[in-house]
């Protein structure tokens, strides 16, 4: 043997160690079969079983195994002993235990190996659990998401094992019974957690003489001690969030060497803390009237307007760093320097300077040659510069054909990345326009709008070939499985027009719409394929709100985007979606940008969701009308305004109001908290809708409307369709007289009205002036 395999060392004499085989003649035949055969079993036991291997597909059994005769190997029961753990404590810990002695075992274990990988990526190129670093981009299905990764030479030492196991399970590994696989990022957030448990564990290690405590160890009071630490360096959410991470020791023990002997959230007082908001968010949770009209002007300003100008600059830049670029030949006369300086001369225009000099690096992207090759006429840059001059600064050579107010927008587009009419500048500000315009006008989530293809908007035309609806197709991942699901949305023509425009602004590398731009500061060529980044397009946003105020300092003019409460508005990916949710639902008559009505939006976009993923936004505007709603009726009922209902229904919307009223507060309170509100209307809606002519009581038996029904299939009123005059179902307030009476009196002007109307049309309109006034007459109360 020593003679086939050089500089092994011989093995340890150990006294239950096998002796070597006896050598066999033949070279190949004892390294092939004979030596194999000759022994009963292993020399030597593999300590890291399929190292460098995929992880087996089904556990390994931890059941005796039979020898090769068949026989079944017998294990030994342990001999009972004082203390010793009951047969349930015992079974809860095995897997723990098994876990532990395998340990090592692991190391090589490929962490992701249950987890829905990226396209591209292959298993074996992820992260180890033996790795002090995991990285979990390789499983984070939408491309806007940053990469995350756990850092586990961030804890203190004599823990990191334990907390390997913890996120092993949570990944991939065993999982105890009931439990599913959190998110990526919900393990991300709990290794945050874990930190903060294991490096607070540590410090008291250290106070009672450096002997590392173990989760078991830990009593009620330990962690009634950890709670109090936690009020007071954190908020009330981002401890409640901390106290959920130290709870997963209890909730998979079933899996870990060490862990936590009791529930907190049975053991510990006050364990459960509430998750309220942070004081200093956002409690109107959408973008207010002032600032949205003013965004969304100059978001579509930039894409009707101010679009082929940065497009047009844009195609110079890329042009010039094009690879595949056909460069004239050094070898014959550079005839496309001289056209380029005879081009600046015809027009008078002065060379494109940098530094007091001509910039001879913009000449050498505009021609196609080399600097070293322009150097070698610079007699001919020279005496074009003493002809035209030289401008301060490098501008491309474009004609500015977008006009605001029928003036030019911009005096140039240069090449400055520090100037706000930078090239660089202005496509971020393009970008960032056509992902306003598509939010706002879609209701779509931020990762549906980041997931957008070329190709993504369809058209449907009528018979004369007009376009009249337009389809937006994405990925959907709100609800869905963790790869999302293609979905569609209709969506108005200002988001299908910013489609086309980031279509030709997007980089053809990249698959994603929205990805960084090539030529931002400090960004590389070539696309790196990922979308841009929630924080990145958050960033973005506030950008463009200072560009639109500083553009609007410069020039004097008066529609800029205004402070709130003296500071500038935050803005955020998170809040158009809810703020067009909020316009539908409680404004549908108004508009935006002074021309789109938020009722036409809401009808073409909840027609184009039938049959189809709509993410939720339906659900999201049904409840902010029942909000809306329920506000009201609380304002009514406060001001013991339905006391005075009149109409058929009035004693039934009398009741159902003081029940209400009863359910909606204890006496002298007033509630404010719209998820409290939320609660309320979901347990006890009074089926109360208020109306411009009439407010239905709503009872499905006596409704005479087309009734039609929500998201939970419950039956509502089609108030659309409503029939004040007839229907039983009606209660008047002082609002609908008053609307009732003044339907009325524009009857009696059409009547009176020169020219007049037709016989018969005259006949209905005074049939319906004569039907408002006896229905008025029978129940107007009005003094």
């Amino acid at each position: 043997m020593s003679g086939l395999i050089s500089g092994l060392f011989p093995l340890p004499e150990l006294p239950d160690h096998p002796g070597a085989p006896a050598e066999t003649a033949g070279a190949d035949a004892g390294v092939g079969t004979a030596a194999r055969t000759a022994r009963p079993r292993p020399m030597v036991v593999a300590l890291r079983p399929r190292l460098g291997r995929d992880p087996q597909r089904r556990p390994v059994p931890v059941h005796p195994r039979s020898d090769r005769s068949g026989a079944r190997r017998s294990t030994r029961r342990r001999t009972a002993r004082s203390g010793r753990s009951t047969l349930g404590e015992a079974m809860i810990g095995s897997a723990a235990t098994t876990a532990a002695r395998r340990g090592d075992d692991l190391d090589a274990t490929l962490v992701l190996h249950a987890r829905p990988l990226r396209p591209g990526v292959d298993l074996a190129d992820t992260s180890r659990f033996g790795d002090e670093n995991w990285i979990l981009g390789p499983a984070q299905l939408q491309s806007h998401i940053q990469q995350l990764k756990l850092n586990f030479a961030a804890l203190p030492e004599d823990y990191r094992l334990l907390a390997k196991h913890l996120f092993y399970s949570m990944l991939s590994g065993e999982l105890p019974p009931g439990e599913k696989r959190p998110s990526i990022t919900a393990i991300r957030s709990t290794m945050i957690e874990v930190k903060r448990l294991f490096c607070w564990l540590a410090d008291r290690s250290a106070e009672r003489g450096g002997q590392p405590l173990a989760l078991a160890e830990l009593t009620p009071a330990d962690l009634a001690t950890y709670r109090e630490y936690l009020h007071a360096t954190g908020s009330p959410s981002r401890r409640s969030i901390a106290c959920a991470g130290v709870r997963c020791f209890w909730r998979y023990r079933r899996v870990l060497p060490d862990h936590l002997s009791f529930d907190p959230l049975q053991e510990v007082d006050d364990w459960s803390i509430p998750h309220h908001a942070r004081a200093n968010e956002n409690k109107t949770d959408r973008i207010p009237e002032q600032i949205l009209g003013p965004l969304i002007t100059w978001a579509l300003r930039f894409i009707d307007d101010f679009a082929p100008d940065i497009l047009a600059a844009q195609q110079i830049w890329t042009l010039a760093r094009d690879p595949n670029r056909i460069k004239p030949d050094r070898h014959t006369e550079p005839t496309a320097l001289f056209d380029l300086l005879d081009s600046y001369i015809r027009r008078g225009r002065p060379l494109p300077g940098w530094g007091g000099a001509v910039n001879i690096k913009f000449l050498s992207d505009l021609t196609g040659m080399s600097r070293t090759r322009i150097y070698n006429h610079r007699h001919h840059v020279d005496r074009a510069a003493e002809i035209v001059g030289i401008a301060e600064d490098t501008d491309y050579d474009i004609d500015i054909t977008g006009r605001l107010d029928g003036e030019p927008w911009i005096e140039a587009i240069t090449t400055d990345h520090y100037a706000s009419n930078s090239l660089a500048a202005l496509t971020r500000m393009l970008q960032i326009s056509c992902y306003t315009v598509i939010s706002f006008f879609s209701g779509m989530r931020d990762s549906e709008v980041k997931h957008l293809r070329r190709g993504c908007v369809h058209a449907q035309h009528d018979a004369d070939g007009i376009p009249y609806r337009w389809r937006i197709t994405s990925t959907a991942f709100k609800g869905e499985n963790a790869e999302g699901v293609t979905a569609n949305w209709v969506v108005s023509p200002p988001a299908a027009r910013a489609v086309a425009v980031i279509e030709q602004l997007a980089t053809i590398e990249n698959c994603w719409l929205f990805s960084r731009l090539p030529n931002s500061p400090g960004a590389k060529h070539k696309s790196d394929g990922k979308a841009q980044t929630t924080s990145s397009t958050n960033t973005q946003l506030n950008e463009f709100r200072d560009w639109i105020n500083d553009y609007c300092a410069s020039r004097s003019r008066k529609d800029p985007i205004p402070l709130v409460d003296g500071r500038p508005w935050t803005l955020k990916t998170s809040l158009f979606r809810r703020t067009l949710a909020w316009f539908i639902a409680r404004q549908p008559g108004g508009s935006i940008a002074g021309a789109i009505q938020y009722r036409h939006m809401s009808i073409q976009m909840f027609e184009g969701y039938a049959g189809t993923s709509d993410s939720g936004f339906r659900a999201e505007v049904e409840a902010e009308r029942a909000l809306a709603r329920g506000e009201h009726l609380l304002a009514t009922i406060e001001a013991h305004q339905h006391t005075d209902y009149t109409g058929p229904a009035a004693d039934e919307a009398a009741r159902r109001l003081d029940d209400f009223g009863d359910h909606a507060a204890f006496t002298g309170t007033v509630i404010t908290d719209p998820r409290r509100l939320a609660r309320l209307m979901k347990k006890h809606d009074p089926a109360i809708y208020p109306g411009r002519y009439a407010t239905c009581v709503f009872n499905p038996d006596k409704a005479l409307c087309a009734r039609t029904t929500d998201l939970s299939g419950a039956s509502r009123p089609a108030l659309g369709d409503c029939k004040p005059l007839d229907c039983n179902n009606v209660a008047l307030t002082s609002d609908n007289l008053a609307a009732l009476d003044a339907e009325r009196a524009s009857l009696l002007d059409q009547l009176t009205a020169r020219p007049a109307l037709p016989p018969m049309l005259h006949q209905r309109v005074t049939a319906r002036a004569e039907t408002i006034a006896d229905y008025l007459t029978r129940h107007d109360n009005r003094s």
